[in-house]
């Protein structure tokens, strides 16, 4: 039998929609077969999904089993197609029924004993979800306040894959998460590092003062430890507070990117970085064959600031 769910894939800052199909029939040997350029991590699901399945109750079909992510010409990469692939398998075995499926993104890793976790780009899965008139997204706990921030969309968290079934099968009923997006705005707002912290410098701070009105650039220079990363690093909170939409575009960033602390749903306070001046275009920006948003991580940011001496080959 077949069956069609959906789930999405984040390819840039942007999520698109992909129909996960799956089919099986009896007949002939059993195998499970993936097709639509799936990674390798995509591959190895289909262990992830068998011994879930199995640890809850249900015994995964020893049928022919093909599964294909359309489009195929987009390649997939990641885990977040574990439960949508799982649910076409329950779906296509009759235990539920597979028109059940058209209402909902569904996105989620699974853990051997059916339990659902995180998963990055929740953010722009639910933005996807809302620009193709989809009904809601059903996402792992840990995911849903990030994606609640989407209006006009149901965002359904669940914490195992029974709970589900359960929920696409009719037997049980889920309230859709919301979030007070005014309070959230409030509460993501406040620096860590403030620009009343600073005690003196005062032509250094009149003259940020001045630069972040205007939107003027500024060059700092002075000798080490006299306060230029100190004045820099809280510059951001005396810019103006950051509008719902640059929240959710930094969010978003921050989603595909790993960085969003759980249970977040908003990220409303401007970005700092201090790359160091001989960092790559890749490891600024982001890139590879899959392009993805990079953020330097501290660690990033301090190993890069080493200088090679190209004399002695040697860093110093």
């Amino acid at each position: 039998m077949l069956s069609r769910a959906l789930s999405a894939y984040v390819v840039g800052i942007d999520a698109h929609l992909i129909e996960v199909e799956v089919d099986i029939t009896s007949k002939g040997l059993p195998y499970f077969s993936m097709v639509g350029l799936p990674d390798t991590a995509v591959k190895e699901s289909k262990d992830r999904i068998r011994a879930a399945l199995k640890n809850i109750g249900f015994n995964f079909p020893l049928k022919q089993i093909t599964v294909n992510l359309a489009p195929a010409d987009l390649k997939k990469e990641g885990s977040s197609f574990d439960l949508p692939i799982a649910i076409g398998i329950i779906a296509a075995e009759n235990i539920i029924r597979p028109d059940s499926l058209a209402d909902y993104i569904l996105a989620g890793e699974l853990s051997l004993d059916g339990k659902i976790k995180p998963i990055r780009g929740a953010l722009p899965i639910a933005l996807e979800a809302k620009r193709a008139g989809i009904k809601g997204v059903i996402l792992p706990n840990g995911n849903a306040a990030e994606a609640a921030v989407v209006s006009g969309i149901e965002v359904l968290c669940m914490e195992s894959l029974p709970e589900v079934i359960e929920f696409l099968g009719g037997i049980s009923q889920r309230a859709p998460f919301t979030v007070d997006l005014h309070a959230a705005m409030a509460e993501n707002s406040q620096y860590e590092d403030d620009f009343s912290d600073v005690k003196g410098q005062e032509h250094a701070k009149r003259a940020l003062e001045v630069a972040a009105a205007g939107s003027h650039n500024i060059l700092m220079i002075g000798t080490p430890g006299s306060g230029k990363t100190m004045l820099a690093r809280r510059l951001p909170s005396i810019l103006p507070p950051m509008t719902f939409e640059e929240a959710l575009d930094t969010t978003k960033i921050h989603s595909i990117s790993g960085l969003l602390k759980s249970g977040q749903s908003l990220l409303a306070t401007r970005p700092f970085r201090s790359p160091h001046h001989t960092i790559s275009d890749i490891a600024l920006i982001g890139g590879g064959q899959t392009p993805r948003p990079r953020i330097p991580s501290t660690k990033m940011i301090s190993r890069m600031s080493r200088v090679r001496s190209t004399r002695s080959g040697r860093w110093r």
